[in-house]
């Protein structure tokens, strides 16, 4: 390998002297691994087209509310009539539910019909409630005034719409059976009021079935595995306030501080870390007991609004809860014992970041800088976002095909209709599917890009401290937008190639797995042993795979910053130099890496932990904005935490490896004594066992 020094140390002029300066990390750059820039370039483009259609093909009401029998979306002011108001779905024909809910019935309950309503009918304690249509045709009333009469209007029918009404054939129809007001849907409760069916049948009404069986049809449309995954999505829309707060300022707040202290305090900052680490993860689990109702009474419910305390629905949502408290229960126990169990190595790792440091005090702009990154990121996250809640709504309404009797009085056409008279229901093609993992890929593969830039720009800034000495005059003015320069000019294809290998390999991964638990759900795994390790072995390799690129990725990006090279090139060079001083190297900053990625969790901790706090709150507990369960807005509050803690841990983490990288290299050259160490560095690695350490 090239020796660095004459790039990236003094360099003899075209008149024979030796200079220094930041020109020497200039030297000899070009633009490399363009091809690859231009592909980040055409995939940018092809993400804001696919965001397009989600725009305009996608209402994110759909995740929330259900359709009527004439395919609206209740809660949609654009409808005909106007339901801006009316939310809840409710079906209006009761022994279509019980037969939708029958074994091998060829009723289904979406050709049930179905209207939205204000709120859940009731029945009456001393007559009969009934819930009309939409007003149409010669029932000559406004929506309010249908609203304000309780949905009924059977007493100004003619005889004729009442004895259709009385087959079920509407345009009015009994309530017999309580409903209340799950996730937006009425669930009938398998309790008939006997005052009510009493007038029903004396009235000459048919026959109504009265079976549990009404009850579980209902609920097993709300209880789907879509139905849950649509609620999950919408819970992220609604909680965007949540969002903003403990994914986006609250996280931005605690890395600078933590920052700060590690400038001005660091010999107490490991301590500090490891002690916090413990408590925020410990609280988190707590919260997700509490949720879960394996703690007090502040468990999640599916009912909104009042109803019988003894009535109880069990969801997805809360068995999901119960996944989550028992994953977390072992993750805090691991963590809790490792934690215990690298005490006595935190002076170790003291000394370690003593050289970020102090490369912090004499760079002051690494501290502010990763709030451009930071910037770039939360409009690309707010962009994408919204194009995601619009991309799982973008799904077409098209009526059902049905061959079951759903006859019903049609107010507009004045007779009862046969024909035309099945349900809608949304139906996902596979571009849509294509769609959603694109836009996904593309959320994981800018965020790589965003946070390899801002890694590549902190190193490129450290590098020019470490091989001026650290001499005030000899570091560029304002380096960190020197090094920044340098990237955008040079080096951002070589950085799309790094990122878009890391997503491309964790995206396969991702795949594998879900094609693992698909066949694990279908019972379809390799019955044979060999099978069974092969599937597991590759599973393993993936990981490791993955992790292994990680690494290399984060060493070549310091070497991009240093030397100018294409992504592959830098990418020997890291490997070779780590191979070569591996002791060195993994003894010094294993620990200092533990001790920065507990702090990225304590700041993604905190997030979430402020997330539960927010999310449990009466706005988000009652009414429309009430979310289903507090797991995704919660994940996405600490995936974001640990995303904005990444950037800015960055530069701790960079100045370290790029400080040590340099090091090993300037030893290795100059026959294991550095001569382009500053003095800063020297001073803090002074202690004759760390040195030792360091150069054996």
């Amino acid at each position: 390998m090239r020796p660095l020094g004459p790039v990236i140390g003094r360099y003899p002029s075209s008149d024979g002297n030796t200079q220094m300066g930041v020109g020497i990390i200039k030297h000899n750059r070009k633009c490399r691994d363009v091809v690859f820039l231009v592909i980040f370039i055409a995939f940018w483009v092809a993400m804001i087209v696919n965001s397009s259609f989600g725009f305009n093909q996608g209402n994110p009401l759909r995740l929330v509310y259900g359709l009527d029998y004439k395919g609206n979306v209740c809660g949609d002011r654009h409808a005909d009539p106007d339901l801006h108001e009316l939310e809840l779905r409710y079906w209006l024909n009761p022994n279509q539910v019980y037969q939708s809910g029958l074994k091998n019935s060829q009723v289904k309950l979406e050709n049930v019909r179905s209207i939205c309503l204000l709120d859940c009918p009731i029945p009456s304690e001393d007559s009969l409630n009934w819930v009309c249509d939409y007003p149409d045709g010669d029932v000559k009333l406004s929506t309010d005034d249908w609203i304000d009469r309780n949905y009924d209007y059977f007493a100004d029918l003619t005889p004729e719409l009442r004895n259709s009404s009385l087959q079920l054939q509407g345009p009015c129809y009994p309530v017999i059976f309580p409903s209340v007001n799950v996730y937006w849907s009425c669930q009938f409760v398998a309790r008939a009021s006997n005052v009510s069916l009493r007038h029903w049948q004396q009235m000459g009404g048919v026959n109504i079935m009265e079976d549990i069986v009404i009850d579980k049809s209902i609920h097993r449309a709300i209880n789907s595995r879509s139905a849950v995954l649509k609620r999950y999505v919408a819970d992220v829309g609604k909680a965007w306030p949540v969002l903003l707060v403990c994914g986006g300022i609250l996280p931005l707040f605690l890395s600078v501080i933590w920052l700060l202290m590690i400038r001005h305090f660091v010999v107490g900052m490991p301590w500090v870390t490891i002690v916090l680490f413990n408590i925020l993860i410990v609280s988190v689990t707590m919260f997700y007991y509490l949720k879960a109702g394996w703690i007090g009474n502040d468990a999640i419910s599916p009912i909104i609004g009042e109803h019988d305390p003894y009535y109880r629905v069990s969801v997805r949502e809360l068995s999901h809860l119960h996944a989550a408290a028992v994953l977390m229960t072992a993750i805090m126990i691991i963590a809790v014992l490792s934690s215990i169990a690298i005490v006595r190595r935190i002076l170790m790792a003291t000394s370690v970041l003593k050289v970020a440091a102090k490369v912090i005090g004499e760079v002051q702009a690494l501290i502010i800088f990763p709030v451009i990154p930071y910037a770039i990121l939360a409009i690309f996250y707010m962009f994408w976002f919204s194009a995601a809640l619009n991309l799982f709504s973008s799904g077409r309404v098209i009526q059902n095909n049905c061959s079951t009797n759903c006859c019903a009085y049609d107010l507009k056409s004045k007779k009862v209709s046969c024909d035309n008279c099945c349900g809608y229901s949304i139906h996902y093609t596979p571009h849509l599917t294509a769609a959603i993992l694109f836009h996904l890929f593309g959320c994981y593969w800018a965020t790589q890009f965003f946070v390899a830039c801002s890694s590549t720009v902190i190193a490129g800034s450290v590098a020019s401290y470490y091989w001026t000495r650290g001499e005030a005059q000899d570091i560029p003015f304002l380096p960190v937008f020197a090094s920044m320069k340098r990237l955008i000019r040079y080096s951002l294809g070589s950085v799309a190639l790094g990122s878009l290998i890391v997503s491309f390999v964790e995206s396969v991964r991702f795949i594998l797995e879900a094609l693992r638990r698909k066949l694990k759900v279908a019972n379809s795994m390799p019955e044979s042993w060999v099978g069974r390790v092969l599937f597991r072995s590759s599973q393993f390799c993936l990981r490791c795979i993955g992790w292994t690129i990680k690494s290399v990725n984060h060493n070549a990006y310091i070497m991009i910053a240093i030397t100018g090279k294409g992504f592959f090139k830098a990418s020997e060079i890291a490997t070779e130099l780590i191979i070569s001083n591996i002791l060195r190297i993994g003894k010094v900053n294993v620990i200092g890496d533990v001790i920065l990625f507990l702090g990225k969790l304590c700041v993604s901790l905190t997030s979430a932990l402020f997330a539960f706090l927010m999310l449990d709150t009466h706005k988000y507990k009652s009414a429309h904005n009430k979310i289903s369960s507090p797991i995704f807005p919660v994940l996405v509050c600490w995936s974001l935490g640990y995303v904005v803690a990444t950037l800015f841990f960055a530069v701790v983490e960079m100045s370290i490896d790029t400080i040590i990288l340099s090091f090993c290299q300037d030893s290795e050259e100059h026959q294991g004594t550095a001569q382009y160490a500053p003095p800063l560095l020297i001073e803090t690695l002074s202690d004759q066992n760390e040195m030792q350490r360091l150069t054996q």
